[in-house]
């Protein structure tokens, strides 16, 4: 059972909402997604190289910080994106913890000026 939480709603009720908004709006178009891996650091080397095999991921780096690998990724939709996180990395063993940040807006990268529209 959830628990309360705010103004009576339940986490459940506050996640729903939540995915709602985000899947309307994203909806079908494509997410960028920057995703911050706290790691068991004996496996470093080994997560780094496991992540590098999925088609989405474009770059990972290996960090100092309250991170220790930085991934960059590409989805189809933000579905694809859930489904990265919740399926594909949750089931790495030494991944302690990640947080993902959607880009919304991309001004610059790979050097080149981009026209700053949203994603």
């Amino acid at each position: 059972m959830a628990e309360k939480s705010g103004k009576g709603l339940s986490e459940d009720t506050i996640g729903a909402d939540y995915e709602k908004v985000i899947s309307t709006y994203y909806g079908e178009d494509p997410v960028t997604a920057i995703i911050n891996l706290k790691v068991d650091t004996k496996e470093v080397d080994r997560l780094a190289s496991q992540v590098c095999d999925f088609a989405c991921v474009e770059d990972v780096f290996l960090v100092t910080g309250e991170t220790d690998i930085v991934v960059k990724a590409q989805f189809r939709d933000y579905r694809m994106l859930k489904d990265f996180v919740v399926n594909d990395l949750a089931n790495l063993e030494g991944i302690k913890d990640t947080v993902t940040l959607m880009v919304v807006t991309t001004y610059k990268e790979r050097g080149r000026a981009q026209d700053g529209t949203t994603q």
